[in-house]
């Protein structure tokens, strides 16, 4: 990624028209749209984006959150040189503005002062089309995680519709996915050679439009936009090929049809970047925070979570079937060397906001520090298997101790109190680790007081659809919890991260989740529905009813008032869940779980059918569901003794 020199003048990237001007330029390289605040910070990425770009000497003025009604708000530096980027934020837009019920947020944590609605809903289509509104023929190129999950047809969640792909709607003229580092410089290079943007459609980890396919090589025809609207099977099987193509070594060119003159092509992921390429990206000098002009506002919220915290790694090898990472991030790990992490802290540490606490040291799953096994390095991932699902592969490498001795370099450091660990761990990875030396650290170290988990549910039945390990796994896992910290003579907690309303979730299966959480005397305080985003497996199963690995049907809870009832069954203590959870295990044919006895969940009401109070006022109940064969012979009983008695 070096081609020129690189200095730093430990200025933010400019902002407004007087900022560019303070540089002595006249003209920028590239205007970058942004959805959210402008955070010049490695864990956003246009902040990433940008400074590559600057590494490689263009330049590069940003617009944050421009009015999308007026097309002046992205004309403040006039026409750029090369061409306009745009990325709707951190989050999908409508993830960020709505909640899984579709209620609108109050909240938006990466606007100044937290205000919601400084964005527009589908941002990346609403920014491009006041793009070209104002200029007809410049070169966009749109990206993030709305555009990376958005890239092919797909199931759109708030409008409960198929879309097209970002790419058609936008009028954009070439989509990045993944986390586009070395995409970006690519396509910049291009541009700035006098290739026309249309003949740009060359660079892996890009999609593009074509009208014909007489420059595509080596692909896969993906089904028809119009076959997926006639049946929800045909896209089963087009995000099956999807989601078989996601890694660089393997990865095909995919191909769909619009129309007789329109085609989307997705050229194959591009190469995950090695560990002196995610060095150097890191090392660039990020100012680590918002822009000043922000400060009057009241800042942006999302910067306390990360300011203090460490990315060590990208990617993820776990497999879940709700999460989107292996469509943006991919399932190769990358990570950085120790060297890179420690001169990162050693700036954080000096801080004067600094208070000796490191938020995280990982990534989507932190304590993967390592590809799974040798294979991946020349073959890349297996298209059909999964590394941690249902079993642990017999090729997976299971180590922690890198993850350990940085651990322990991070905690050397001086001003530093404690070192947390607040992304996920992965439990089951854990488990399979022979070596319990990680696991004593981990409890002796990095947590207070308690260690959230995510064993997202414990029938076996979910399970298997989330791509997460038995519960027999999580219950092991939690045995060895309790009796490390008893060694270490240490009294801390799991708190389990539950979802709700899962693909494959019967209600049958959401009263046992509510069983399991009552003899484990815990109610969470807060219950994740099952939300639908674009481009994972879970949501594919959600919209059609098969599971796209084997096409076998899925039980699928979709009305709003069976998914209130499964959520309403994990917190059945909460008063204000009374009814839905009555009406649950009615459905469930569990009313044997109404009454007074310590197993039951909820108490019967007096005008309750099974509200039978006895002598003492307690309630004895109704004969049904598991107890009526044991009512009808206590009563056969007491009628013979009465008899005996005459």
């Amino acid at each position: 990624m070096h081609k020129f020199d690189y200095e730093y003048d430990g200025r933010f990237l400019p902002l407004n028209y007087e900022e560019m001007k303070e540089r002595g330029w006249e003209q920028p390289d590239f205007v970058f749209i942004l959805g959210d605040a402008y955070v010049d910070h490695p864990s956003f990425g246009p902040a990433i984006i940008s400074r590559v770009l600057e590494l490689n000497g263009y330049k590069v003025a940003m617009i944050s959150q421009p009015d999308w009604k007026d097309t002046s708000s992205i004309d403040i530096y006039g026409m750029p040189r090369l061409g306009f980027l745009v990325c709707a934020g951190n989050m999908d837009s409508m993830v960020n503005h709505y909640s899984v019920s579709k209620k609108r947020r109050q909240t938006d944590a990466y606007t100044p002062g937290g205000v919601m609605g400084k964005r527009p809903d589908y941002a990346t289509v609403v920014y491009c089309n006041l793009i070209r509104r104002k200029y007809k023929n410049v070169p966009i190129i749109i990206g993030g995680i709305e555009a990376s999950l958005r890239r092919l047809a797909h199931y759109d969640y708030w409008s409960n519709r198929l879309k097209h792909s970002v790419i058609v709607d936008s009028q954009a003229d070439i989509l990045i996915y993944g986390m586009g580092e070395k995409a970006i410089v690519e396509v910049a290079d291009a541009l700035n050679s006098g290739i026309d943007v249309k003949d740009i459609s060359f660079v892996e980890g890009t999609v593009y439009k074509a009208k014909n396919l007489d420059n595509v090589v080596d692909y896969i025809t993906l089904p028809e936009f119009k076959e997926l609207t006639e049946d929800k099977i045909n896209y089963a099987k087009s995000f099956k090929i999807q989601y078989e193509n996601t890694d660089h070594f393997t990865g095909k060119t995919l191909v769909e049809k619009y129309n007789d003159h329109q085609y989307v092509i997705q050229n194959r992921p591009a190469a995950p970047l090695t560990e002196a390429e995610m060095d150097r990206v890191y090392s660039l000098d990020y100012t680590r925070t918002y822009h000043p002009s922000y400060e009057a506002e009241g800042g942006i919220p999302a910067i306390s979570e990360i300011k203090f915290s460490l990315v060590s790694n990208r990617g993820c090898f776990g497999g879940c079937s709700f999460c989107a990472l292996t469509f943006h991030q991919g399932r190769m790990l990358q990570t950085r060397s120790h060297k890179s992490i420690i001169q990162e802290a050693e700036k954080m540490i000096w801080d004067p906001e600094f208070k000796g606490y490191i938020h995280d040291v990982g990534g989507p799953t932190a304590n993967f520090r390592q590809k799974a096994c040798e294979k991946q390095k020349t073959l890349g991932v297996c298209k059909n298997k999964q590394c941690l699902f249902p079993k642990p592969c017999q090729n997976l490498v299971v180590d922690h101790s890198d993850y350990l001795e940085l651990l322990r370099k991070l905690r050397e450091l001086p001003n530093v109190k404690k070192v947390f660990i607040r992304s996920g761990i992965r439990f089951d990875y854990l488990m399979a680790d022979e070596n319990d030396e990680f696991f004593y650290e981990l409890c002796k170290h990095h947590i207070s007081g308690q260690l959230k988990v995510a064993p997202e549910h414990i029938s076996d039945n979910v399970l298997s659809k989330m791509g997460k390990p038995e519960n027999s796994v999580y219950r092991a896992f939690c045995e060895k919890y309790k009796k490390i910290n008893e060694k270490l003579d240490m009294k801390q907690y799991l708190v389990p991260y539950l979802m709700s309303s899962h693909p494959g979730s019967t209600m049958k299966d959401a009263v046992k989740l509510a069983e399991y959480l009552r003899d484990l005397g815990y109610m969470p305080e807060q219950v994740q529905d099952f939300y639908p985003t674009p481009s994972t497996i879970s949501t594919c199963m959600y919209y059609t009813g098969v599971d796209p690995r084997t096409m076998e049907k899925v039980y699928v809870p979709i009305s709003p008032h069976e998914k209130a009832m499964q959520r309403a069954l994990i917190q059945y203590r909460n008063p204000k869940n009374y009814e839905l959870v009555h009406e649950a295990l009615t459905i469930a044919k569990r009313t044997d779980l109404i009454g007074f006895d310590k197993k039951c969940l909820i108490r019967p009401r007096k005008n309750d059918e099974h509200f039978r109070p006895d002598k003492t006022g307690r309630n004895n109940q109704k004969n049904s569901g598991k107890n009526t064969a044991n009512n009808k012979n206590k009563k056969t009983i007491r009628n013979v003794h009465k008899k005996k008695k005459k």
